[in-house]
């Protein structure tokens, strides 16, 4: 089976090369043409394990270090060769790369998915092709049999971790009770982690009586998009107590908004500021009282995934879920972890 993959690949070094010579582009690595037809001619001699990824976008900060991640840890070094596709947040161009993969007879398929609905088709097709599924940071619905493993966050238990924390944060100053009104800039809907997040703050959240959720309106993980979902709710509601923002691409958009409104966040502000993530600039604004509570979604998954490849290839038996390590940031922590902070 790996000297017929092996073929396959090679027939697909020689298109690649062809292409490159007219001068055409692909969408598949983030290497430079030269890098990749260098590694593409040298896989048919060697025993490199054949990895498709699909991500689905680089909207973010974050995205972009998980994809780094990933591509990192499967390197020629470590005994990979990695096909990548970016999906620019289609999930067609996501199930095109999955369908491509397939026909390349890829030895697995690791893929992010941009929502969970949409995959028993191409998964399924991969299933009959005998070519093992992994997904990575977002999960999908359905049947748990299209694909061997997941690596990533808990995206309810980082939802909880928010609602935990503002519960947490009140009763320490005695407003257990007080009302509160509530926005939440969520992630694209059906998302796993506007799922995931959303439920998770919810379960906290229903049993406060006094808490109001006055709005959930998706924020698409952007900056500019958080800013303006901010700005309509500012224009729609003029006593917002709490922001609860699912990731920091958000936060800083909703973030300018309210600074431009003339109002303040955070430890001595008008609202408190609730984030996901945890990347480096919005822990600056953790460390200076501008955001409450961070709660980190870890992207450096790349390593924990080669594990568990060269797992499989040994044939030993792998866990269903694998949720990487993940803290909740406040000002009274955030300094042990911002100078070792890489993205």
């Amino acid at each position: 089976m790996k000297n017929e993959k092996r073929l396959v690949m090679a027939l697909v070094v020689l298109v690649v090369m062809f292409l490159v010579l007219l001068g055409a582009s692909g969408d598949f690595g983030s290497a430079t043409p030269q890098q990749t037809t260098e590694d593409e001619s040298s896989l048919a001699d060697e025993d490199l394990i054949v990895v498709g990824f699909s991500q689905l976008g680089s909207e973010s900060v974050w995205r972009a270090t998980h994809t780094a991640s990933i591509q990192n840890a499967l390197s020629k070094e470590n005994g990979f060769f990695l096909q990548y596709s970016n999906a620019r947040q289609k999930q067609e161009n996501q199930i095109k790369a999955i369908r491509g993969f397939i026909s390349q007879r890829v030895d697995y398929i690791v893929f992010s998915p941009l929502m969970e609905d949409g995959w028993e088709t191409v998964l399924t097709e991969a299933k009959d092709a005998g070519i093992p599924v992994i997904l990575v940071d977002r999960k999908i619905s359905g049947s748990s049999d299209l694909y061997t493993t997941f690596i990533g966050s808990d995206m309810e238990e980082e939802g909880r971790k928010a609602g935990l924390w503002l519960e947490n944060d009140l009763a320490r100053r005695g407003r257990a009770d007080d009302p509160l009104n509530i926005v939440v800039l969520t992630g694209p809907f059906g998302s796993t982690s506007q799922i995931g997040r959303s439920r998770g703050f919810m379960q906290v959240a229903s049993q406060h009586e006094s808490w109001k959720i006055l709005a959930q309106e998706s924020g698409d993980f952007t900056v500019v998009k958080g800013k303006e979902v901010m700005a309509k709710l500012l224009r729609q509601y003029e006593d917002i107590d709490v922001v609860v923002s699912q990731n920091d691409e958000m936060t800083f958009g909703a973030m300018e908004a309210i600074a431009e409104a003339g109002l303040t966040t955070g430890i001595y502000g008008k609202m408190k500021m609730i984030s996901f993530d945890g990347v480096k600039d919005a822990l600056e604004l953790v460390d200076s009282g501008k955001i409450n509570c961070d709660v980190e979604c870890n992207p450096l998954q790349g390593e924990l995934l080669a594990e568990v490849i060269k797992k499989l290839e040994a044939g030993e038996r792998v866990e269903k879920e694998y949720f990487v390590d993940e803290l909740v940031f406040t000002k009274n922590n955030v300094s042990d972890y911002l100078s070792d902070r890489v993205y």
